[in-house]
């Protein structure tokens, strides 16, 4: 899989040697590229390692509460669709922060190119942490080397091809994904002993839960954290960060885009539903032998590559395939942000600092070169990650502190005329600091043991007496580990996060637009609003127009009377 990779960069690299554009072409590939690839790259980019092993991680040790993140992800797509596409295809940019340039100034477009280059550089770590401890626990070879070499074929495959090798290995790895998930699921559920097992022993133990409906912002997962916290948060992802933007506008028009939107909605759907029910197949296997708990693994982030060991010994080539899905995850992910990183850094960084215009081929060698330097800070991250508390609670958190702010910024400038640079930058720097702050501090807490959450009953009564004795001397530190209850911010759901920040965005920066002075629409300044409210604009003008005609009359009508 790693050299099949290697060889599409090689080919799109030699494909593309003559291109006349090649700004376009590494960027948007062109911007004449077909659905299939597009729409596969776009469900790789959002289904990384950390949901093919966090999620079941997650069913197992927390319950399927977060599962109905998928009523979240189905309205995302109609939203991108209506709201904010049609404003970046309008404009015809290549980097979504062109658009805070063209609504703002560039200030705020740099301060959003920032704010995304600090989420993917969070981000990335985790997702290539993930695919290294799966071979890790497959094989025992040593974690931090194979990390290493994932990012070394990412980085190359990604700097010779750019989009186009960064598109067409997402969908390979896309196809690859799922095969490994669903034969994961087919044979764990065949091993188990069919559905209605797997699903007994679960309900069983309380795990299957779907409409937790409590208003308490401080539950871990809750029906409304799940699918209203995550909807903004997946929004976030999607609809205004660069690297989803980027693969939408590599599509020749806005039709073919919304298309692609589908197709990934339903796509994503499909794979978070197939990893969350691997989750509760893998608890029916271990419902009374935890692995977990009886040291036979480290973290609870390994145990879908421990099932998958445990059943390898009647399947060869079982495990290959598994870490195969879990690598392609992560490659599809990395190689996105690496390549949408350097889009950003180029277009809204360097290429305004430049006095005089420099060669397609010169530009294309400066991105390139970006590739590899964020690739290398990447893998230096990795070593940080282990600290982190599990999987999909510490992706979000970390994604949370960018996503909202964001988020924020783009809606200020799309829905409300009256915002200014002056109230989007300060909403967005407020909403930033605020939002980090409730993170790290989360974190910190999660990992010092102040905070622990409410897990699921776990058994040992079918281990071995060996396994047992671990087990009861682990029962015990638990038990003198719980302290104080901590500051009650940081006890806020992580799936709130985006929230916090999205609205203090916006109304930090409504606010600071009144102090400062509201802004003075343009004429034919309308592409830069969300097509919802033009309708408000023109019926806006129209009644300014007729104020206009009014007064002139009545001059008109002064001037008659004197003479």
């Amino acid at each position: 899989m790693l050299g099949i990779s290697a060889i599409v960069g090689v080919y799109q690299a030699y494909k593309s040697r003559k291109n006349a554009d090649a700004v376009r072409e590494y960027l948007v590939g062109g911007q004449n590229m077909s659905i299939f690839p597009i729409s596969m790259s776009l469900i790789a980019s959002y289904i990384s390692g950390i949901a093919i092993l966090g999620l079941p991680a997650e069913m197992y040790v927390y319950g399927t509460q977060f599962w109905c993140v998928v009523i979240a992800d189905s309205f995302v797509s109609l939203t991108m669709a209506i709201i904010y596409l049609p404003v970046f295809y309008g404009l015809g940019i290549t980097s979504s922060y062109e658009y805070l340039k063209l609504r703002f100034n560039d200030a705020v477009r740099l301060m959003g190119s920032v704010i995304f280059l600090i989420k993917m550089l969070l981000y990335i770590p985790l997702v290539i942490y993930v695919p290294a401890l799966a071979f890790n626990q497959v094989t025992g070879i040593n974690l931090h080397a194979i990390a290493l070499l994932v990012c070394a074929v990412c980085i190359f495959y990604t700097t010779l091809g750019g989009l186009k090798a960064v598109v067409w290995t997402d969908a390979i790895q896309t196809i690859v994904m799922f095969g490994g998930v669903i034969v994961v699921a087919v044979l764990g559920t065949n091993r188990v002993g069919g559905i209605d097992r797997v699903w007994e022993r679960n309900r069983a133990t309380g795990r299957i839960e779907f409409f937790d409906m409590s208003p308490d912002p401080t539950t871990r997962h809750t029906f409304w954290s799940v699918v209203v916290g995550n909807y903004l948060n997946w929004l976030a992802t999607c609809s205004v960060n660069q690297s989803m933007v980027q693969r939408c506008l590599a599509m020749p028009n806005l039709k073919k885009a919304n298309a692609t939107i589908a197709i990934m909605a339903i796509g994503i759907m499909s794979i978070v539903s197939l990893s969350c029910y691997t989750g509760i197949v893998v608890f029916a296997a271990f419902y009374d032998c935890d692995p977990v708990i009886t040291k036979q693994i480290n973290k609870p982030d390994q145990l879908l590559p421990f099932f998958v060991m445990q059943m390898a010994d009647s399947i060869p080539g079982l495990p290959g395939l598994f870490v195969a899905g879990v690598f392609s995850a992560a490659l599809s992910t990395m190689s996105t942000g690496l390549n949408s990183m350097s889009g950003v850094i180029y277009e809204d960084m360097i290429k305004p600092c430049l006095r005089d215009p420099i060669s397609e081929v010169a530009a294309s060698r400066i991105m390139k070169i970006m590739v590899v330097v964020i690739g290398t800070v990447c893998v230096a991250f990795v070593f940080l990650v282990e600290k982190l508390g599990g999987l999909i609670q510490a992706g979000k958190s970390l994604s949370g502190i960018t996503a909202g702010p964001l988020l924020g910024m783009f809606t200020l400038g799309m829905f409300f005329p009256v915002a200014n640079s002056a109230g989007a930058l300060v909403g967005g720097l407020v909403s930033l600091n605020l939002v980090a702050w409730i993170s790290f501090g989360t974190q910190a807490a999660i990992s010092s043991g102040e905070i622990a959450f409410p897990v699921k009953p776990v058994s040992v009564d079918g281990c071995p007496e060996s396994l047992k004795n671990r087990a009861i001397n682990f029962t015990v530190i638990l038990e003198t580990a719980i302290k104080e209850q901590p500051f009650i911010l940081y006890r806020i759901s992580y799936l709130w996060y985006t929230w916090v920040g999205f609205l203090t965005a916006i109304l930090v920066g409504l606010l600071v637009s009144w102090i400062t002075g509201v802004n003075k629409r343009k004429p034919g300044d309308e592409k830069l609003y969300t097509p919802i409210i033009h309708g408000f604009l023109r019926s806006k003008v129209a009644a300014v127009s007729n104020r206009q005609d009014t007064t002139e009359l009545g001059k008109l009508g002064t001037d008659t009377s004197i003479h």
